[in-house]
């Protein structure tokens, strides 16, 4: 992938608005306006459900005592009442405490960024359904430097499909307009937004990518795929203050507490995104920690890692703030966009040559960077989505480990791993590798690649359950915002295998409810080489915590999605309270 790719992708932007504007959440108050005051004295949590996600079978505590931001005891209540003698007691009037969620997989940056534009995703408050409805939605967001921006929609969530440039068109004919697809890659303009960046049929399309064309007229279609769209996306963020910009980090903020998250990740980054982040855990914006990856799928991106002198696994502010745990090294792309490289053909090619199977990236480069990650100590997380692109990866592990001679538990995860065959996970398992995958994109996507990719393949979509009986580490996330936030969203399609449409795909491969918290809490922490800090009820660890209104061990797995957050703890302190 180009440089341009990868610089455009998150380029930081703002505005001085309040969480509720996001278009993500309008209830949510923001996030550190709802920090207990009397959380210095300690907290004594009782009369609830308490799972301490300890061990591979559920158990739970009578009591939890937090001080100083951290858990001073977990067992009996007469036990958290002497631990923290003068604290106050909270009742969880039944409600079921966990772990805080620990996100493996996500763009903070790019979620911060977009609560600036119109949020058009099955998940908002308001989704669309039609043409109309995205055109209501857009109508009622205003301009930001001059350009009304959209993002999230879905064709195939659309009963009359995407609007067209003419529909585009008709309801903005002088105001420039971007709407992005959920996938984060593609998207549309309108003829004022193309005028407003010069673009023409003859435009030549930066690349990967393309700048469509009608092939009846040779006119263009408003449709932008890869880096053009990036680039078009750049353009109508523009540039923007750094208090600007912490307001769009303390709306992203509000709107994950209000799912649980305590730990949050934001893959791609570049320097100034770096610097933005440690500016603003300075100044005290954000609470949540970000785990941050920068990208080297490139020669441009790569001498940014030997350069720039990151501190690899340390925090910015001591045991928190931004954590650079290591680099994402990518072999290919999103399978519903067919660029997911697999070794047999696509069931459907619509668009590309006879017996498409994806496309990889560059065998020496993949090589190149996995491998100065094994030599240099670095943290490696692979992005590989077909079989093919996993091969990729594990031949270049392979490669790496031979060549250093570093064995061993690395804390190397796969992430994504769609289509990773039984054989592939024996090769997990023998180089001790973990693999994160995303229920989401199954429900989201699962019914259309039945077609694109044939029943066969389209079932086996993230096959949680055979990660796990072949012994692999297996986390999930949810990669927001191509796909909703909800961690119990994403929770309960772990468990159901369900598409948004009520299909059920692969049921064998379905995890039960406790792995699935699990994959999100220890076994997360765990990824992060944070297993001695987070992830479990255990004295002496952070008192990162959630609190909800129901047990997701105790109802029925169709139910699991309907659980609310009630509460988010961070380091003993109220970030989200309902209400």
């Amino acid at each position: 992938m180009s440089d341009a790719l990868h610089r455009r992708e998150f380029i930081a932007r703002g505005l001085a608005v309040a969480g509720a504007a996001a278009g993500l959440g309008a209830d949510i108050a923001p996030a550190l306006a709802a920090a207990s005051a009397d959380a210095d004295a300690g907290s004594v949590y009782v009369n609830g459900t308490i799972l301490t996600m300890e061990g591979d079978a559920p158990a739970t505590v009578e009591a939890v005592a937090v001080r100083d931001g951290r858990i001073a005891f977990a067992g009996s209540r007469d036990g958290a009442r002497a631990a923290v003698p003068q604290a106050r007691v909270v009742d969880l009037q039944g409600r079921t405490m966990l772990p805080g969620f620990i996100d493996t997989w996500g763009h903070f940056m790019l979620f911060a960024q977009q609560t600036l534009g119109v949020n058009l995703a099955y998940f908002s408050d308001d989704p669309p359904h039609s043409k109309a409805g995205i055109i209501r939605l857009l109508r009622g967001t205003a301009p930001f430097n001059g350009w009304i921006t959209g993002y999230g929609y879905s064709e195939t969530l659309l009963s009359d499909g995407a609007p067209t440039l003419a529909d585009l068109d008709a309801a903005f004919p002088d105001t420039p307009v971007l709407i992005g697809t959920l996938s984060t890659l593609t998207g549309k303009i309108n003829s004022a937004g193309m005028a407003r960046l010069g673009l023409t049929p003859a435009t030549p399309a930066a690349q990967p990518g393309m700048i469509v064309k009608d092939p009846a007229t040779g006119r263009l279609t408003g449709d932008l795929l890869f880096t053009p769209y990036l680039v078009a996306r750049a353009a109508a963020v523009g540039s923007y203050s750094e208090a600007q910009a912490f307001q769009t980090f303390r709306a992203a903020e509000a709107l994950l507490a209000r799912q649980g998250w305590t730990t949050v990740q934001s893959y791609q980054l570049v320097p100034q995104e770096m610097a933005s982040l440690r500016a603003a855990f300075d100044a005290g914006v954000i609470s949540l920690d970000v785990m941050g990856l920068p990208a080297v799928s490139d020669a441009a991106s790569g001498r940014m890692v030997e350069q720039t002198g990151w501190h690899w696994g340390t925090y910015s502010h001591g045991d928190h703030g931004l954590k650079v745990a290591g680099y994402q090294v990518v072999t290919d792309a999103a399978p519903q966009l067919r660029l997911a490289a697999f070794t047999q053909p696509y069931a459907d090619t619509t668009g590309f040559p006879d017996g498409w199977k994806g496309s990889l990236l560059p065998r020496d480069m993949v090589e190149h960077w996995v491998s100065y990650a094994y030599a240099n100590g670095i943290q490696l997380f692979a992005y590989s989505n077909g079989d093919a692109g996993i091969d990729l990866s594990l031949s270049a592990i392979e490669k790496a480990i031979s060549e250093t001679g570093k064995t061993g538990d690395r804390r190397t995860v796969i992430a994504h791993s769609y289509f990773v065959r039984p054989d592939q996970l024996e090769r997990y398992r023998q180089m001790q590798l973990g693999a994160s995958m995303m229920p989401p994109h199954l429900a989201v996507y699962g019914d259309q690649q039945l077609g694109i990719l044939g029943p066969a393949r389209a079932n086996m979509e993230a096959p949680m359950a055979s990660a796990m009986a072949a012994g692999v580490r297996l986390t999930l996330h949810c990669d927001y915002p191509s796909a909703s936030p909800n961690v119990m969203d994403t929770i309960g399609i772990a468990v159901t295998r369900t598409t948004l449409t009520g299909r059920v795909m692969g049921p064998q491969e379905h995890l039960s409810p406790y792995a699935a918290l699990q994959a999100m809490t220890s076994k997360a922490a765990y990824n992060y080489r944070e297993e001695t800090l987070k992830g479990t009820i255990t004295a002496g660890k952070i008192a990162d915590l959630v609190i909800l209104d129901g047990n997701p061990l105790a109802v029925a797995p169709e139910a699991i999605k309907d659980i609310k957050v009630m509460e988010t703890i961070k380091r003993g302190r109220t970030i989200y309270r309902q209400g």
